[in-house]
């Protein structure tokens, strides 16, 4: 791999994209050239990367000639269309959507729990679930000190995770709803402002949605561990960014709140954030933009043998997308 390695962003104006942009900037990744790639109707803008515009041009099946490192947010069946064409074309794809994730031969990536998966790559590399990341952070270390069997997990996932259309959507809902005017909806099936929605993607046979049952199936394959069951509720809330889980964890080994907070103190990439005597807990707003996810609450879970009750937040722009396909691009260089 290029020490200065030609890096493309596919999908770049769109959220994920932009936050993948500012995310190369603000770790000083060693990008030599920078190449934005969008749909036809985004070609001709201009964004900024160190200080330069840098103009989008169109995505063709002959865009990945010379370019080393493809970061694609642009939606799976861009990603199913174009990503094996840019591994052809000599281009590692760090793949930010659902198309490759679970293929057996395409490694799927959080950094701080399994990078040594990254080396046995085909050309494509895939970033997990939001969702499963942020739990992941706070549920792995965990795991390593006393091996978890099975959680139950509810959501309260932000509209950013569903685009730029969903956050202006919640704008103007508060906006007419303040001002008596009547409430339009586009983005969800129901009214999101003052409101939530206990369904985030489609549902399955089993009444599950498909968002739910990917923390149980990307899990067992990021943890390596076949046997991890999660039931999970996923539901969207009215928050602009920043996605939260509460989650009760059983585990193989006795847990006691003393080993678990240590264990969590020296998690890589999380801060524990909590003293509910001062009222102190992970809240969306205030991982809005970080980097490192929150875990709080803590407790013995009173309905489970070995169990652990906790509430983790994270930003699912960055920890959730952006900053772990940049994390993800770092270990390839190493």
């Amino acid at each position: 791999m290029n020490r200065t390695p030609h890096v493309a962003v596919v999908g770049a104006t769109g959220a994920v994209g932009v936050e993948m942009i500012e995310t190369l900037e603000r770790r000083n990744f060693p990008v030599g050239k920078l190449t934005l790639l969008a749909s036809a109707r985004s070609a001709g803008k201009k964004l900024k990367f160190r200080g330069t515009d840098v103009t989008v041009t169109e995505l063709t099946k002959d865009s990945f000639h010379g370019i080393d490192i493809a970061l694609f947010s642009a939606g799976g069946s861009i990603s199913k269309e174009f990503a094996p064409l840019a591994a052809a074309a000599g281009c590692v794809v760090v793949d930010n959507s659902s198309a490759f994730r679970m293929d057996p031969t395409v490694p799927l990536i959080v950094p701080e729990i399994n990078a040594a998966d990254v080396r046995g790559h085909q050309g494509i590399l895939a970033n997990p679930n939001c969702t499963t990341a942020i739990t992941l952070m706070a549920l792995y270390p965990l795991h390593q000190a006393f091996g978890v069997t099975r959680i139950f997990a509810s959501s309260y996932q932000a509209v950013s995770g569903t685009g730029a259309a969903a956050i202006e959507e919640l704008r103007r809902q508060v906006q007419q709803i303040t001002s008596g005017q009547p409430v339009t909806r586009e983005v969800y099936p129901h009214q999101i402002a003052f409101n939530v929605l206990p369904q985030v993607d489609s549902f399955l046979d089993t009444g599950y949605t498909k968002e739910e049952m990917k923390l149980e199936n990307e899990g067992r394959k990021i943890m390596h561990h076949a046997s991890f069951r999660a039931s999970v509720t996923c539901v969207r809330v009215p928050v602009y960014r920043a996605h939260s889980v509460a989650v009760s964890a059983e585990f193989t080994r006795p847990v006691s709140l003393e080993a678990a907070r240590a264990v969590l103190a020296q998690a890589p990439g999380l801060d524990v954030v909590d003293d509910p005597a001062n009222r102190r807990y992970p809240m969306p707003l205030d991982v809005s933009g970080k980097y490192n996810c929150a875990v709080g609450r803590l407790r013995l879970d009173c309905a489970l043998d070995n169990g652990l009750s906790f509430w983790v937040a994270g930003d699912q722009l960055l920890k959730g997308a952006a900053l772990n396909a940049v994390q993800i691009a770092e270990e390839l260089l190493k």
